[in-house]
Order: structure tokens, then sequence, then C-alpha cells
């Protein structure tokens, strides 16, 4: 969630509830709704590009996952050539586990 500044907030377990209910529903067809946290998240990680590529490598798809984040939340393969939607799926699954602490800069 964004404040009128901007800056991102905290979602509540209610919220990041809703949310993953909603990217469940929408999985069997076109692109997830994704809340508006995770659009901020992805906006300042990668510009929402889900193609991106960071840190040398390190850091891949539209939320900058790392190879072992990716696997952590039931991804495979390169997070950067995931569909779009997968990519949304499992950020969402990140946050609801993790809260913004994944994404220490964007997140916060």
């Amino acid at each position: 969630m964004t404040t009128k500044h901007g800056r991102v907030r905290a979602a509540t377990k209610h919220e990041l509830r809703r949310s993953l209910r909603i990217l469940r529903r929408e999985a069997g067809g076109a692109a997830a709704s994704v809340s508006p946290q995770l659009q901020a998240i992805a906006e300042c990680e990668s510009h929402g590009d889900p193609t991106a590529i960071g840190g040398g490598g390190l850091y891949r798809g539209k939320y900058q996952f790392t190879y072992g984040t990716w696997a952590a939340v039931g991804g495979h393969g390169d997070p950067a050539a995931a569909p779009e939607a997968e990519q949304d799926r499992r950020a969402a699954l990140l946050l609801a586990r993790s809260g913004v602490g994944q994404w220490p800069v964007c997140g916060a």
C-alpha cells in the first residue's frame, strides 16, 4: 500500500490474504490483478519489467528475485524467464509469508 506521499506502507494481514485470494482466482486466466503495494515494489525494483536482470545477474525479473528466493516460493528455472503473472503470484506469496523485508530498499 502507498501513502499520499508515495511511500510504501506495510499491508495488513487481511489485505495480504485478499490479494492472495484474488491472485489465486485469476491465476488460470489473464494476468492477475496486483496489489498497489506489489505494484510499487515492482516499479522500484525493475520499473515493472518482468525480464529485468540486475546485480550482475543475481537479481532477476519484475521483483528482482534471487534464484533461492524464487525456489523458496515454488518457482522453477529463471525468474526473469517466467510469465509476468507467475512472477506476480510468487511475489504475493513471498510478501504474505515474509513481508516487505524481502525488498529492503523498495519495500520499506
